[in-house]
């Protein structure tokens, strides 16, 4: 293997890993907060709903929002670390 291709196998391992926490961050917020814990989360109220259904509703799309800026932070420094940016 030359080293272009050890370069971008790296590459493509590291932004894997992102995808894979980032996801896995999404699923925790959207099935644990939504679904496992939403009787626990509904004893506190956010503007007259309770915690658990705003996220079941609201939370877990702000959240996913939140990540896609992540993703497109991490990935840009990515690319920089590895001279894939242009």
């Amino acid at each position: 293997m030359n080293d272009k291709q050890q370069k971008a196998s790296a590459y493509w391992k590291e932004n894997v890993r992102y995808l894979f926490i980032l996801l896995g961050i999404w699923f925790a917020v959207s099935y644990g907060a939504g679904i496992l814990f939403k009787e626990a989360l509904d004893s506190i109220q956010i503007g007259g709903f309770k915690l658990g259904f705003w996220f079941a509703q609201q939370g877990s799309i702000y959240v996913f929002v939140i990540l896609i800026f992540v993703y497109v932070r991490l990935m840009n420094k990515l690319d920089k670390k590895y001279g894939y940016d242009e």
